[in-house]
């Protein structure tokens, strides 16, 4: 048999429990405070067989406004909806509300429970079954069965339980092959067993022995004990009720609101694309920026709406926008979600994800919004490639894109192979197995080109730009190994020329101007002249009558063709000088062996300043190598 979860809806009062406990036996106010005030407050659970042989888990939901994030979190995973109305009070707030909430979280199956039958007369039913039909007409509900029924007497519970049945028998069986999440509406702890934890599960398979993980927190443990139905199992399916017994982990580590799932699937976000319905029932516009209460699964958190292309939403518009929360949330593409007002609270819109691994969206970049637009409405079969051109100069992972696109790991590996076929999309990393799109590629060449361009522009002196400086140019920090593809991309173009840590445009090479070359002449002489006594870089600033960074960009150049040696920073020799004193300093190593500092100092004439660069310099250049406070020859 499928698995299928019945959840409860309606106003408080109006017999949810009452009428579960008649079905199932079971009463669902647990809770001491529950028995006292005689309302649900709490999240309640129980099962019930139907004619055919159907299991189906039941959600009771409390029905009080107080208490509607728990009715959310209750409807969230439900197939079929029982709501459930008084027929001496007939539609009510949170009928409407609840009603409004099963819309937005996407339930297409129910049935209408009129209770309390026992304590009207035919005439007010009539008017109540005809005032019902107008309030359902619209709605997904609007030809659904209507059973009179009764809790006290058991009038109409047969008739509920056969409809249930057949309506149960229409609604297809959800795939287990997407991955495995639980959002957890219920933690306690068991004598004996530990930590448990209830919910349906949303996605996937799991089994006893399976290592899991809780996010946002990161907390890990082991299935230990898995229960549906109150049978224990060794694996539970997507769709079921679930309680989970832990291993090892602490009741205080894991509570309502977060979600269960394998080690490394999911990853909590700050901000999510999303796809939102204002309800038309609402009284204000939803403005851009205001506070909201995001829910999802069965968490609730606060955060605010950036709406993508006005300042304002009307009542029963839809638009595409972002929500951006106050503490990350665990979701996928195509996850339901509510809106609620911050203050007063109420239900006011909802929708669904877009893209649960979002970036940040500046103001007026109608690309954006259009790609957005776009992956809304794209079948599977190109959800990934605009999901890869979504993540830009980041890339996306094959991990990210289970969460961004919601297919199971066998369709994403269909998908991606035919983009990689067709070249839309480029493998930049096989060992975390991140793509990056073709024509975001494009984009990136495009943009190394012309920061290169500027480069040699302002730095016409330099043979190139470092490769660490390009990096740190684009404005998004570019991986590793994306960075490699993007200069072996451009090298087998032949669009750049790589030289150690330099890069440079093909055909770039350093020209200088007339004026230059007088220049350069100016500044061979000075250093020919000075010997190993050379001038100081603002000396010879001065003297050729240049900025000290123009005249070291003159000096580099002088030194990249040969005609200077850099002995470090700002200190240059003459070359023939250095190589002058380099065969006097081999002369006398091979034949007295070693030279100490005031040896050289003796040999050479020069002052401490000179003295102990070049040596540090001629062992860099591996002529000599220190051996205590004296150098040797470096032999071959």
């Amino acid at each position: 048999m499928k698995p299928l979860i019945l959840g409860t809806a309606g106003h408080i009062d109006h017999g949810k429990t009452s009428l579960v406990k008649a079905l199932t036996g079971v009463d669902t106010d647990r809770l001491k405070e529950e028995k006292a005030r005689g309302i649900t407050i709490e999240l309640g659970f129980a099962s019930l067989t139907l004619p055919s042989g159907q299991k189906v888990g039941v959600v009771d939901v409390p029905g009080h406004e107080k208490f509607v994030k728990n009715m959310v979190a209750g409807a969230t995973g439900i197939d079929v909806v029982a709501l459930v109305i008084a027929a001496d009070e007939g539609v009510m707030p949170q009928t409407r509300e609840h009603l409004d909430i099963c819309r937005l979280l996407n339930v297409r199956s129910g049935l209408v429970a009129l209770t309390k039958v026992d304590m009207v007369d035919e005439d007010w039913l009539d008017l109540v079954v005809d005032d019902l039909a107008a309030f359902l007409e619209g709605s997904f509900l609007e030809n659904a069965p209507v059973i009179p029924v009764s809790s006290v007497t058991g009038q109409g519970l047969e008739d509920f339980v056969k409809a249930l049945d057949d309506i149960c028998s229409k609604i297809p069986a959800r795939s287990s092959s997407g991955l495995f999440r639980l959002p957890v509406d219920r933690v306690f702890t068991m004598k004996g067993f530990g930590t448990v934890i209830t919910g349906t599960l949303a996605a996937g398979k799991v089994k006893v022995g399976d290592s899991v993980e809780v996010y946002p927190t990161g907390v890990k443990s082991k299935v230990r004990g898995l229960q549906v139905h109150n049978d224990s199992v060794t694996e539970a399916l997507v769709g079921q009720r679930v309680a989970i017994n832990f291993q090892g982990m602490d009741k205080d580590e894991v509570d309502r609101g977060q979600v269960v799932a394998f080690p490394g699937t999911l990853i909590p976000s700050y901000m999510l694309d999303v796809s939102v319905n204002l309800l038309s029932s609402t009284l204000r516009p939803l403005k851009d920026g205001a506070k909201v209460r995001f829910h999802v699964g069965t968490s609730e958190v606060m955060g605010k709406i950036v709406l993508g292309e006005k300042e304002r939403l009307e009542p029963g518009e839809s638009a595409i926008a972002q929500i951006r929360t106050d503490a990350p949330v665990a979701a996928v593409r195509d996850d339901r979600f509510v809106l609620r007002s911050y203050s007063p609270v109420a239900t006011i819109g909802g929708g669904f994800v877009i893209n649960p691994l979002a970036r940040k969206h500046k103001k007026n970049r109608p690309q954006e919004l259009d790609a957005l637009k776009e992956m809304a409405a794209a079948p599977p079969a190109e959800l990934a490639g605009l999901c890869v051109e979504s993540a830009g100069f980041s890339g996306a992972s094959f991990a990210e894109l289970l969460i961004m696109t919601n297919l199971s790991a066998k369709k994403l590996e269909e998908a991606t192979g035919r983009l990689l076929s067709s070249r839309t999309l480029i493998l930049a990393d096989k060992e975390s197995r991140t793509f990056i799109h073709g024509q975001v590629l494009e984009k990136l060449t495009q943009k190394a080109k012309d920061h290169l361009a500027t480069y040699h522009n302002a730095n016409p002196l330099k043979p190139g730009m470092p490769k660490e400086e390009l990096k740190s140019r684009f404005g998004e920090v570019l991986a590793p190994k994306i960075f490699h593809l993007l200069l072996e991309t451009m090298s087998g173009a032949g669009l750049v020329e790589i030289e150690r840590d330099i890069l440079r445009l093909s055909g770039h090479s350093v020209r200088l101007e007339e004026d230059q070359e007088q220049i350069s002449k100016k500044m061979l002489a000075a250093f020919a002249q000075a010997g190993l006594a050379p001038p100081t870089v603002k000396q010879l600033a001065q003297d050729v009558e240049m900025t000290e960074k123009k005249a070291l960009e003159m000096l580099n150049h002088l030194a990249g063709q040969g005609s200077l040696v850099k002995v470090k920073q700002d200190l240059y020799f003459d070359s023939a000088a250095v190589n002058e004193l380099k065969e006097r300093l081999v002369g006398h190593l091979k034949e007295h062996g070693e030279i100490t500092p005031p040896q050289f100092k003796d040999m050479t004439g020069l002052s401490r300043k000179y003295l102990i660069p070049l040596l540090e310099w001629f062992d860099s250049a591996k002529i000599t190598i220190r051996v205590g406070d004296s150098r040797k020859l470096r032999q071959a």
